[in-house]
């Protein structure tokens, strides 16, 4: 012990004397200019090494992570899919080829090439299944692509993946036993033939197979259908149906397009020529729009709290309601408009007896009376597609003798207030048929 003191004290004291001088030696050169400018271009020169050997160290160090974040992923796949094969392979050896048939493909589609780098002496380690990928993977704030992420979490996790884990032991059958196909068919009833979307994203804040599975593309393409028409088969300029449909201007079918006419009428004089009485009018035009074309326009001086809930489906029984088709119209210059015909219901008319064959009748000619509509869509306060402004409003006689149309135009003055959109949520409340 004391020899290794003496050492590490002699060390000390040579290494004293060194700096002792190069002390006297830098006093030295101090004197001598070219020297001391010498000095100083080495020092520069060796500084600019030194930060430059830094920065590269820094991009070395930056890549060797990517590359270690990579190969650890790969790793997380390699045994996931191997964990499959040997689930497959153990499946085979008992008899149910059908199963292993299932884990065959679910470990090929994680790694094509799993059979040659698989490992049959190991034994596949259930913990390790997708640990490491979400420790590696743990991103702070937004992530772009939130479906591929969910699906790529589940796909590693679990030996056997489900659409979604019940949180609790439960002794009846939980909903992720069930196929993906049977699922995606409850989904398409939530949405139901009233293309309540809104529904299909509520559900989908449940959980992250609910999330993968109400962002299926097939369901949104379904609903484009129906706003469309069958011509719609291209997605373009959208990135995906469902973008489509939430930004591309269409009416709305969860609720009711009211329109409030108000204004004041004088009224006779008294019978003593006193005082003369003003009237106040008030009234509501209401529009409602079904996803297969069908339309509903009424105009009332009911409230609206009487007449909404009557106007939920087409086969309504109010007799100054006017029934008929919509269609949607992009114009040239970008806007969307709506074109509605509209006539009242055809009442079907008795058989009239004649009683006595003297009796000659001039009954009025028969006409069709059918009134034509054109709005302008537009987007009002925070909701998307919630104004309609009337820009066309004529009647159509037509009367049946002779085949003679009469269009009478009607001026679009001040009465004719904008529709607004008022949801209502008894009309999504139930489904009668699916997506």
């Amino acid at each position: 012990m004391v020899s290794w003191t003496c050492l590490l004290l002699a060390e000390k004291a040579e290494e004293n004397t060194d700096i002792g001088s190069t002390i006297e030696d830098e006093d030295e050169a101090s004197d001598d200019p070219n020297l001391q400018v010498q000095l100083n271009a080495f020092r520069a020169q060796w500084m600019s090494e030194l930060k430059s050997s830094s920065g590269a160290s820094g991009t070395t160090d930056r890549l060797l992570r990517a590359k270690g974040l990579k190969r650890t992923q790969e790793i997380a796949r390699e045994e996931k899919a191997t964990e499959l094969f040997l689930r497959a392979v153990q499946e085979e050896q008992n008899g149910a080829v059908y199963e292993a048939i299932k884990f065959y493909r679910m470990a090929m589609q994680i790694v094509p090439d799993i059979e040659f780098k698989i490992n049959y002496s190991r034994p596949p380690d259930t913990d390790r299944g997708g640990g490491n990928y979400m420790k590696d993977n743990d991103v702070d704030g937004e992530i772009e692509d939130l479906l591929a992420y969910f699906e790529q979490e589940l796909t590693l996790e679990s030996s056997f993946p489900k659409i979604c884990i019940p949180e609790l032991d439960m002794t009846q059958t939980h909903i992720s036993a069930l196929p993906r196909e049977i699922l995606m068919y409850i989904f398409r009833w939530v949405v139901s033939s009233e293309l309540d979307m809104r529904a299909l994203e509520q559900l989908s804040l449940v959980c992250r197979g609910f999330y993968i599975c109400a962002r299926d593309p097939e369901i949104w393409h379904l609903a484009c259908v129906r706003v469309w028409g069958r011509n719609c088969t291209k997605v373009v300029p959208f990135k995906s149906w469902r973008e489509m449909f939430l930004q591309r201007p269409r009416v709305r079918f969860d609720g009711v397009y009211i329109s409030k006419t108000s204004y004041i009428r004088q009224g006779e004089e008294s019978l003593d020529g006193y005082y003369r009485a003003w009237h106040h009018v008030e009234y509501y035009r209401y529009l409602r729009f079904f996803p297969d074309g069908h339309v509903i326009m009424l105009t009332t001086p009911e409230d609206p709290l009487t007449v909404v809930p009557r106007l939920r489906t087409w086969n309504t029984r109010m007799d100054s309601a006017l029934l008929g088709h919509f269609r949607l119209s992009q114009e040239t210059d970008n806007q969307t408009k709506v074109f509605a015909v509209v006539c009242k219901k055809k009442e079907e008319k008795a058989a009239e007896f004649q009683r006595n064959r003297f009796c000659r009748r001039n009954p009025p000619p028969e006409a069709e009376h059918s009134f034509h509509v054109g709005l302008h869509l537009s987007s009002g306060g925070r909701q998307s597609f919630s104004k309609l402004v009337w820009i066309h409003h004529s009647c159509h006689i037509t009367y049946k003798q002779t085949g003679e149309t009469v269009v009478t135009a009607f001026e679009l003055d001040r009465m004719y207030s904008p529709f607004l959109f008022a949801r209502v949520k008894s009309y999504t409340a139930f489904s009668d048929q699916p997506l």
